[in-house]
């Protein structure tokens, strides 16, 4: 079988299934990516000691949805001629997923859709987000759900109850194997905490990371906006990897590079990135992963999107919706930093997204079809 990714967050929550997949002896797997994100999915891939069997390469500076589409869809055609994989699992949300889950459904090759059924129920928000992982469940034989909600979706649309199966996310796999590597691993730990050895242990950390395509322009004016105006406290620091996508960067570095009390840096390894989210108080993100990841690693997480397709950590408590407005992203965050009840409440280890064993799950039904 062939497993297909194009970007770090992709890559993140395939680790653990790729991982499960060659330690089977029953599957043949080989790993292609489109390189969507090239140089955060190389990180990706070194920090869990993997490789590519296949690599597109398909990246190009500031490539627009329908060419980075027509390319997936057209090299992965290519692919599956030469490879002829008994089925095809990709992941998420991404238009790698997508495309490529439309080219294996023209090539006739079976395909796997793993976190499937996740629903905003807003086909343009997020863009162009829920548009792929509806396309890609309509045409996937077999869908691993993260979530009995997401099931549930599943089976409201669908005719298929014996394709769908719930496993947990395998986010969370990824998050909780990393979280033991550097418990574990002492001089990594002292590396890493001399790496960001910048950071005041006096201050909280607010961590950023925010990419969407719909905040592009007037909603990452908005979002820098409401983060000057935290980086006023002097209790404050704010940690802040910025997306490589040039419609992200040139924004936050006009606003936010000469800001006192905001560190903007690269994008990071993965294994930072669980260090940084360990060591936070607070996480202010849009991406989907991090919803999952920051409630197991026990931070409240506000959400930078009005609408989100993961409402199991909203209905916790730990995560909230603040979508891109500065006063209500300044008044959220600040209403964790001062109420010290409130963010005890919020500040706890939940799990709605799976106990870390998805990626066994899903290589157990694959071995029942495939095997």
């Amino acid at each position: 079988m062939l497993v297909v990714f194009g970007t770090r967050p992709e890559g993140i929550k395939m680790m653990p299934v790729v991982k499960a997949l060659r330690a089977s002896s029953a599957l043949d797997v080989r790993v292609a990516v489109t390189g969507q994100h090239r140089s955060m999915l190389d990180q990706v891939l070194q920090a869990f000691g993997e490789k590519a069997d296949v690599d597109l390469d398909l990246m190009t500076p500031n490539q627009s949805l329908a060419q980075i589409t027509a390319r997936v869809m057209t090299r992965m055609g290519e692919v599956f001629e030469t490879e002829r994989p008994a089925m095809v699992l990709v992941h998420g949300d991404t238009t790698s997923a997508m495309a490529a889950a439309t080219a294996a459904f023209y090539a006739r090759v079976r395909i796997g859709h793993v976190e499937a059924g996740l629903r905003s129920h807003d086909l343009r928000n997020p863009w162009p987000e829920e548009f792929n992982r509806v396309a890609i469940d309509a045409i996937a034989d077999l869908l691993f759900a993260p979530t009995e909600t997401a099931a549930e979706n599943l089976r409201r649309e669908y005719t298929r109850p014996d394709g769908i199966l719930v496993t947990g996310n395998t986010g969370i796999d990824a998050v909780l194997q990393m979280a033991k590597i550097l418990e574990a691993d002492a001089a990594l730990g002292m590396t890493l905490s001399e790496r960001y050895g910048f950071l005041d242990s006096d201050k909280r950390l607010v961590l950023v990371t925010g990419h969407r395509r719909e905040s592009f322009g007037e909603g990452f004016e908005r979002i820098c906006s409401g983060l000057a105006s935290i980086a006023e406290r002097d209790d404050v620091e704010i940690l802040y990897p910025v997306h490589l996508n040039p419609n992200v960067r040139r924004i936050v570095s006009e606003r936010l590079g000469a800001r006192a009390g905001v560190h903007l840096i690269d994008p990071v390894e993965y294994r930072d990135i669980i260090y940084l989210m360990k060591r936070a108080a607070i996480i202010l993100t849009d991406s989907g992963g991090m919803q999952e990841e920051a409630p197991a690693l026990g931070k409240p997480v506000l959400v930078m999107r009005d609408v989100t397709e993961r409402p199991e950590a909203v209905a916790t408590g730990v995560a909230r919706l603040v979508g891109t407005d500065p006063d209500v992203i300044r008044r959220e965050v600040g209403s964790l930093l001062d109420d010290s009840q409130e963010y005890s409440r919020r500040a706890r280890p939940v799990f709605p997204y799976g106990d870390g064993a998805a990626a066994q799950r899903i290589v157990e039904r694959l071995e029942m079809e495939l095997a």
